[in-house]
């Protein structure tokens, strides 16, 4: 059912019409194989879950029940490595078809058991109209990097947002996976987490901050750059961007800061792409960029039993 589910929706992608940047309705989909998490709802938040589309991409908003939905691979194909994927959106939408869906497809045809995170969010206007103009709104751009040093450090951290719902859908998605690792043919010491921007965030969040997630690997792909607080038992990262993403500018700080934690770092600064690419684009760069990390995954033997 997932598979027709995805290519109802890549075939609307293919319409001249959906692939401008107008918001359009969208009828929300069953998820027949969403699992709720039952982490609670969110605070302030009078507005009923919606989708729209845009670029051809379905996308949510307003998500108040958290949900994880395991994409596995084919029987007799599973190698018991596991990822949790978190779309991105600013934490106000989630793109669940280019950051969601489309990306666990691709992780279970690798025999990877992929579990798409739809974790709640803060709250937007209600009606189509206000948001669409809630998002064409004027935004400031973000201060550019100093000219002093090598970028890695110069750049004044953003004010750190309030993601502790975020993080406990983070951590009931770990949970849920390791109680149900042998149904699901999953390897508990080979679970790991990607995320797209905001998931990219995410991703991050859980891996310095959660109190019971153990991550065997990251991948922040085209997430935040600036430097952290590395913990002592942090998983190599493989990390991804663009240098005409707007969150790149110049910086590599978490690059380096995992690099001077003496923790296994991969980076792919690509040429293009600009933000928001899920597997690709056409004719950029970056559209390499998942084949790199399963072979990377493949090289540090998290795609089989050790």
């Amino acid at each position: 059912m997932l598979k027709a589910f995805l290519a109802f929706f890549m075939a609307f992608a293919s319409t001249a019409m959906a692939q401008d940047g107008t918001i359009y309705p969208l009828e929300a989909p069953a998820e027949p194989n969403a699992i709720l998490l039952g982490t609670g709802g969110v605070e302030n938040q009078p507005a009923p879950e919606t989708w729209f589309r845009q670029w051809g991409d379905p996308m949510a908003r307003n998500i108040s029940t958290a949900t994880l939905t395991p994409f596995l691979p084919e029987p007799g194909k599973a190698n018991g490595a596991a990822v949790i994927v978190a779309p991105g959106g600013g934490f106000s939408w989630l793109s669940m078809g280019n950051e969601g869906w489309e990306v666990a497809e691709a992780l279970a045809a690798q025999g990877i058991a992929a579990f798409v995170l739809k974790y709640r969010l803060n709250p937007t206007p209600e009606s189509l109209e206000d948001f669409s103009a809630w998002m064409n709104r004027p935004r400031t751009p973000a201060p550019a990097p100093s000219s002093e040093g090598s970028g890695s450090n110069t750049t004044p951290a953003p004010p750190q947002r309030d993601l502790s719902n975020q993080l406990a859908d983070a951590e009931a998605a770990y949970a849920m996976i390791v109680n149900r690792a042998e149904e699901w043919g999953v390897d508990t010491d080979r679970i790991g987490m990607i995320g797209f921007s905001a998931g990219a965030g995410l991703t991050m969040h859980s891996t310095l901050h959660s109190k019971t997630m153990k991550l065997a690997f990251i991948g922040p792909i085209y997430g935040g750059m600036g430097p952290v607080e590395v913990p002592k038992n942090a998983p190599p990262m493989f990390n991804v961007i663009a240098t005409d993403d707007f969150l790149f500018r110049g910086q590599f700080g978490i690059i380096d800061s995992w690099y001077k934690a003496g923790i296994p770092v991969e980076f792919h600064l690509y040429q293009n792409g600009g933000h928001g690419f899920g597997l690709g684009n056409p004719n950029r760069t970056s559209n390499r960029w998942f084949e790199a990390f399963i072979h990377w995954l493949d090289v540090n033997k998290f795609m089989v039993a050790k």
